[in-house]
């Protein structure tokens, strides 16, 4: 009897764009992380970061053998398993009738998934007592996107998750300090109460937020359409 691996797979983007890298983690049928790796990526967006680290993922293990996927990123997440149905059907364009974003990645994880057993899951991100994987995999993810530098290891050295944090800064509280309220982007509006956008990531009370086809989120996932 095949053990199916379980896997964790992250990205991290310092700004939307900004330094962004990819990482995840591989464990056993019990879940204890066997081994990890992660890498940068230069300047790209969180979008960008979350398919790379499945494009790695999935490169890196081994077709023959089951694999469950946890993931915190429902564009990526539903990009490759829901949405990629009609991209195909309509030659590659999203239901605006414009070319998919990130379709060089998606064709490739399109590949990679081609004859494997592959189950997604989908995980809560950046929670105090959440998915332990994702956890690994995200911390790896948000160091190597600052130090742009590639890692990987063992379980026995995987990096220690920090606690529960958001995906992007907090906004400075207006006239804190004496500032002026920054305007708005086009397109944009200070978000009334904190909320997580469609690629799985939180945003902050008071983060620029534009409306997208499945409510509110990153202004850079507004054009992510299914």
């Amino acid at each position: 009897m095949v053990v199916r691996m379980i896997a964790a797979c992250d990205g991290a983007a310092k700004g939307n764009p900004g330094p962004a890298a990819w990482a995840w983690v591989l464990a056993d049928g019990g879940a204890q992380p066997q081994r990890w790796a992660a890498g940068p990526l230069g300047r790209a967006t969180n979008n960008v970061a979350e398919l790379t680290a499945l494009e790695q993922l999935l490169a890196e293990t081994d077709p023959a053998v089951p694999l469950e996927v946890r993931m915190d990123s429902t564009y990526a997440m539903k990009a490759v398993s829901t949405w990629i149905a009609n991209w195909k059907r309509n030659g590659w364009k999203s239901s605006s009738g414009k070319p998919v974003a990130n379709q060089e990645l998606v064709r490739r994880i399109d590949e990679l998934l081609t004859g494997r057993d592959v189950t997604f899951v989908h995980v809560a991100a950046h929670q105090v007592g959440g998915d332990p994987l994702n956890a690994i995999a995200d911390q790896a993810a948000s160091q190597a996107a600052v130090s742009q530098q590639a890692a990987s290891g063992t379980g026995a050295d995987a990096p220690v998750p920090s606690a529960a944090r958001a995906s992007a800064p907090k906004s400075r509280p207006a006239g804190s300090g004496g500032a002026s309220k920054a305007k708005s982007p086009r397109g944009t509006i200070p978000a009334r109460f904190a909320g997580r956008c469609r690629c799985g990531k939180s945003y902050a009370k008071g983060e620029q937020i534009a409306k997208n086809p499945d409510g509110w989120g990153h202004p850079a996932c507004a054009t992510a359409e299914g």
